[in-house]
Parts: C-alpha cells; sequence; structure tokens
C-alpha cells in the first residue's frame, strides 16, 4: 500500500516517516512523535488523530513498509500533544493503544454520558512527567510487614470532603495509617478500567412475543426482576495497565501527578505501596512484564499483587529491573526461588489461611493441626501472607454478625458469593442491643486478630476491620458503589476500644521479633539456647497428645532464636477454642524468671492488661473461646534487687546462702 498525504494533512505541513520499534505506544524524540503498535503486515493499519477543535477525525495509513514483524511504527513530525488525541484502527475496528499513558473520557466516574451512542473515550499524547523527587523505597523486611489492603474510592467516599474517593483523600489517611502500624499499603487497580458495564441489548423477535388474551390460562408473570448491576466497582476486569485512573483523582488532568505523590508521601512516612494488577487469560505477556517494568520506573512502585492464571511469572521473578521488587502471587516454582537473591521479594498470598482460622473460631469442625500448621507456617525462600477477610467475602464484623450471605442488592438474586463463609451470627442474624451476644463479638473479634498477629506469616487487615466496619451481610460488593461497600469512619469513634487493642497488638508484635521470625521453626534447641525455637504444651510442659481433636494448646516461642540475648523474653500463647476451661501447663523458666501475663481476650474492658500479671503457677486456666499471652521477664523481686547499690546486693546474697 503506498503511502499519500490527504489535502488537509498537507495543509497541516505533515511530515511522516517510518518509526522506531524500540518502545511500543507513544514516545517523543525531539520534534518526532512515535507511535508503535501491533499490527501484522496483511493488516490495513491507521492511527486516528483528534483534533481539540474540530469534528472530523484524522486517519494516518501506516504502510506495510513500516512493519518489523509483528509491529508497525511511524512517526509525525511537529505534532503538537496537547492538541489531540489518538486511537488506532486495524482492519476498520477502533483499537485502544493498551500503552497510553492517559485515557481521555473517563475523568468522571460512572458518568452516565459514557452510555451515550457518540461518546468517544481516546488515548492521550501528553507525556507524562517525569517524578521530581525520589525517594528511595522503605524495602521493608518481611519479617516486619504489616499490610493493610483498601480500594481508593471505597476507603475515602465517606470521609466527608471534597476530596472523598480520591488519591488526595488517601493521603490525608496516611497519619492515620502510620499511628495504627501500617508498613505497606496494598491498593486495589488503580490504573485506568472501564467501571460501567455495557450490557448488550437482547431484543426477542416479533414471532414470540406475548400477546395476553382474556381466554389464557397463564398469565405473563409481574413480578420485576432487578437489572444486573451496571458498574464494575473493583476493577477486576481488563484495564489500561499504564495508565492512572482519572477518576481517582481530585484534578483528574493531573491523575499521575497526585499518584505520583500519594507514593512519595507513604515513602516519605517509611510506609510501601503495592498495586493489584488483574490480567486476563489471554494478556501478552511482553505487554504485562513491560507494565510492571513501567510502574517501578516511572512511579516508584514497592511491589505487585498479581491476579491472573496465565502469568509469565517466572519470567517476572527472573527480571532484573523487578528483581527488588515485592511479588505476591498464589504460587512459585521453588527451584526458581532458590537462585541466589540478597533481596527477600517473593510472597504467596492465597486463601490458606482464611478457612482454617475461620473454621476454629467459629466452631465449624476447626483443626488444630491444621490452624496451628499455618500459624507456623514460613518459607525460607519466600513468605506467606496470612488474612481471614479481605474485599472478597465477609468483613471481619459480618462474619460474627450474619450466618447467611446477603447479597440481594447485587441483583442476581442472592445466588452470587462464595456459600463457604464459615460465618457465625451467635444467635441473631445481623446487628441486635443484646450485650451478650456483643460481647461475644467483640471477643470472636479480638480472638482474629490475635491469631492474625500471632501467625509467622505477613499479616493483612482488609481496610475498616480494624473499626468494625459491616457491608450489611453482603459478601460480594463488586458492585456496591455506595455505602455498603463504603468505609464508614463514623465507626472510628465509637469503635477507639478497638483501635486502641489494634495498635498495642502490632506494636507487640514489632517488639517480639521471634513472631515474625523470617525462617522456618525446627522444634529444637540447635543453637543450645535453653529451649527449643518453637514448643507445644498441653496439660502438661512438654507433652501433649496429638493434635487432631484438640481444642486447646500453649505455644512457647523461644525469644533468644530472634536475637540471641540471654534476657530476650519468652512468648507463650494459650489458644482455648473450647466451650470450656482449659488447663495449660507452663513451662518452667529459670529461676530468675517468671511468666507474666500482658493479654487476655475474655477481658472485655483491658485484654491488653494494664499490668501485666505475675503466674507463679504450673497450670494456666484459661476461659473458653479465648486466647491468652504471656511473656518471661524477670521477677520483680529480682527487678528491685538489681536496683540496689552493689553492696547490698552482695549483702542480701550472702544472707540467702546463710539460709
Amino acid at each position: 500500500m503506498k503511502q499519500t498525504l490527504t489535502d488537509r494533512q498537507e495543509r497541516m505541513n505533515m511530515i511522516i516517516k517510518e518509526g522506531s520499534y524500540a518502545q511500543l505506544g507513544v514516545s517523543q524524540q525531539c520534534e518526532w512523535t512515535n507511535f508503535t503498535f501491533c499490527g501484522e503486515k496483511e493488516d490495513q493499519c491507521f492511527v486516528v488523530l483528534l483534533h481539540a477543535g474540530e469534528q472530523k477525525p484524522e486517519r494516518i495509513a501506516v504502510p506495510e513498509e513500516y512493519c518489523l514483524g509483528s509491529l508497525r511504527s511511524i512517526a509525525i513530525k511537529n505534532l503538537k500533544p496537547d492538541e489531540y488525541t489518538y486511537y488506532f484502527e486495524i482492519n476498520g475496528n477502533r483499537v485502544m493503544d493498551p500503552y497510553a499513558h492517559g485515557i481521555r473520557g473517563r475523568q468522571i466516574w460512572n458518568d452516565s454520558a459514557r452510555r451515550e451512542v457518540n461518546y468517544e473515550v481516546c488515548a492521550s499524547l501528553v507525556p507524562q512527567k517525569a517524578q521530581k523527587c525520589k525517594i528511595l523505597s522503605p524495602e521493608t523486611d518481611r519479617s516486619d510487614m504489616i499490610m493493610y489492603k483498601l480500594h481508593v474510592r471505597g476507603f475515602t467516599m465517606d470521609s466527608g470532603t471534597k476530596t472523598a474517593g480520591t488519591f488526595k483523600a488517601v493521603i490525608n489517611r496516611i497519619p492515620y495509617l502510620k499511628k495504627l502500624g501500617i508498613t505497606t499499603v496494598e491498593l486495589m487497580p488503580v490504573y485506568e478500567f472501564e467501571e460501567i458495564e455495557f450490557l448488550p441489548e437482547e431484543k426477542i423477535p416479533e414471532y414470540i412475543r406475548w400477546e395476553e388474551h382474556e381466554k389464557d390460562m397463564i398469565k405473563p408473570s409481574q413480578r420485576k426482576v432487578k437489572a444486573p448491576p451496571e458498574v464494575n466497582y473493583w476493577g477486576y476486569k481488563e484495564g489500561n495497565y499504564f495508565a492512572v485512573k482519572a477518576s481517582y483523582a481530585s484534578d483528574p488532568e493531573n491523575a499521575s501527578e497526585e499518584y505520583r505523590t500519594l507514593i512519595r508521601k507513604l515513602h516519605e512516612n517509611r510506609m510501601e505501596c503495592i498495586m493489584e494488577m488483574y490480567f486476563e487469560d489471554d494478556t501478552n505477556h511482553n505487554l504485562i512484564l513491560d507494565a510492571l517494568r513501567y510502574w517501578v520506573k516511572e512511579y516508584q512502585v514497592d511491589g505487585f499483587h498479581l491476579l491472573g492464571t496465565n502469568l509469565p511469572i517466572t519470567a517476572i521473578v527472573q527480571d532484573q529491573i523487578l528483581s527488588r521488587t515485592k511479588i505476591f502471587y498464589v504460587g512459585f516454582d521453588e527451584k526458581v526461588c532458590r537462585e541466589s537473591r540478597k533481596y527477600k521479594n517473593l510472597f504467596i498470598y492465597k486463601d490458606e489461611y482464611m478457612y482454617p482460622a475461620r473454621r476454629i473460631l467459629n466452631q465449624f469442625n476447626g483443626n488444630m493441626q491444621d490452624f496451628m500448621n499455618q500459624q507456623r507456617k514460613q518459607g525460607e525462600y519466600f513468605g506467606f501472607v496470612n488474612y481471614i477477610t479481605g474485599n472478597n467475602g465477609f468483613t471481619l464484623a459480618d462474619l460474627f454478625m450474619y450466618n447467611d450471605k446477603h447479597n440481594e442488592a447485587n441483583g442476581e438474586d442472592n445466588q452470587d458469593g462464595s456459600v463457604w463463609n464459615f460465618s457465625n451470627n451467635h444467635g441473631v442474624e445481623g446487628p441486635t442491643r443484646k450485650r451478650s451476644i456483643n460481647a461475644v463479638r467483640r471477643r470472636k473479634w479480638r480472638n482474629s486478630m490475635l491469631m492474625l498477629f500471632l501467625a509467622q506469616g505477613v499479616p493483612l487487615i482488609w481496610s475498616g476491620d480494624e473499626i468494625c466496619n459491616s457491608q450489611s451481610g453482603n459478601n460480594n460488593a463488586y458492585c456496591q458503589d455506595n455505602p455498603i461497600g463504603w468505609l464508614n469512619w463514623k465507626n472510628e469513634k465509637t469503635h477507639q476500644r478497638e483501635l486502641d487493642f489494634l495498635r498495642r497488638l502490632i506494636a507487640f508484635r514489632k517488639e517480639h521479633k521471634i513472631l515474625s521470625c523470617d525462617k522456618p521453626f525446627q522444634f529444637s534447641d540447635y543453637k543450645f539456647l535453653g529451649s527449643p525455637d518453637l514448643s507445644y504444651h498441653g496439660e502438661n510442659a512438654w507433652q501433649q497428645r496429638p493434635l487432631e481433636g484438640r481444642q486447646s494448646l500453649g505455644v512457647m516461642y523461644c525469644g533468644a532464636y530472634a536475637d540471641e540475648k540471654k534476657d530476650a523474653e519468652d512468648v507463650y500463647t494459650a489458644y482455648n477454642f473450647s466451650q470450656e476451661e482449659a488447663g495449660l501447663a507452663l513451662p518452667k523458666l529459670p529461676r530468675e524468671k517468671e511468666w507474666y501475663l500482658v493479654i487476655d481476650s475474655s477481658d472485655d474492658e483491658h485484654p491488653f492488661l494494664q499490668e501485666p500479671k505475675a503466674c507463679d503457677m504450673d497450670q494456666l486456666i484459661v476461659l473458653p473461646q479465648t486466647i491468652c499471652v504471656l511473656v518471661s521477664r524477670k521477677k520483680e523481686e529480682t527487678v528491685r534487687e538489681e536496683q540496689l547499690p552493689k553492696e547490698k546486693r552482695e549483702n542480701r546474697k550472702m544472707r540467702r546462702k546463710s539460709k
């Protein structure tokens, strides 16, 4: 096909040449604008330019000579990027540039104007601004990570500010997250996607239309069928993987800069930003790799939670640009993981912690062996992410408030969403004023948080769980862009007790490194430090029946295996998930040390004891449905003695010897 210019193109003094194939999408090289896209030599290809002040688009043919492999590339001289948008036309079909850095036409979330037939969504030619101030990633060690997952819009829509539902509103919440103890923020999709669901029109042929007659024995149904949802609130669909979602910015024209500011502010507060990326099965593997590299190079993103079943995960793991980027996925080839890597950046992220935890919490034939395997789960070459709730399923409050899912508002006759929730309403479906039921629900909430933060893997909180946010029993709020799917920030005032408990629990985990040890436990004293790194205890110390069938267990962590200090605190966790009291043996400590009870989930007022309680007995009695935590510390008498002058300490020792 011979390249020719139209009269209009000649008037525009348009000069074209074969482009560079080095970079897909649009790139600028001095006065040349380069367009490179997928197009076979046999295809008829055009770059279609739309000028802001003109109705008629400009179609620029890309000749077959401008072809390398399966790529077409054309360069246009002196094109003003801020005056044009564009798309590609291949064999008569309109194609959006998958490498576009900005999308024009989606600046307003769920804009009804986009349902108009002639409404156009195009790619932007304006180049993205480079980040002015690069702040290095915190690169938080996995043993120190506390993750928090949120939806940018849902997290802030109830904030009561003009910037609600935007990156700027999330920035305003960074102090809240930092005070809580969060180190790593995971964002649900923030790349461009079309949230509006354009449903195909189903026209019934005339010959089968119902014509009602008086003698008809059967009448047409008068029941109104609710229309299927028209918004994909979560964004798990094919997207424009190189563009920031404009409608998530308070200033849609500067969405990329606002997102960069969010990442920069997180880094300034020593917090990481993880992007959730969903790819359809047929997504080109080269595009996936290019997209991940792009967000790292241009935005300094710290990691990716990858969703999809046909991803080039081995290539991603071995990519040198991504070698210091955290990768979260359902699984990895262990042979690849064993390759020398100084920075541990791989994490297995799936539901395997959630179900054993829920089952033992809510008495669904919970298995202590399965649960304890999850509590001590750790990889030599990769870490694990643990969570009890997430966006897909009940919130933590609803897990103890509803027996059944209530997804009627989704318009799918409550047929959507998982039926395997292992939830328990404890006597009333939904909210109640019964104090006894609410007390049980609060205890279950505390037990859940204790389980999660006493587990060895990385704990993840679903946004709002820290303040008992409810979705009214909806366990699949994918289309609920309303108060059902939004975080209710009024709960922040009414749940200060829960917030305080969680802050102290996160601090406790960080202070006791043994709880998040980044190496698998061996159940032995292989360093000769006085106790096994991990040990289980039943009615008798160091002895327990097989875990199968048990509902109570004592677990001791030898603190010296975390920092190898003689005075490091050991941690003893007593679990009792039964309906009766349980007696669990406390292992004997060196003479100068004693066990101190610091957490008791059965205490509704002060689950973190105001003063640690010395436990000099051989056995701890644990109430039903309760978790207790003890630490080994020097006896109060010993502490007081150390505060005495040296001469008086020696005299006291002599008196003890004489006795």
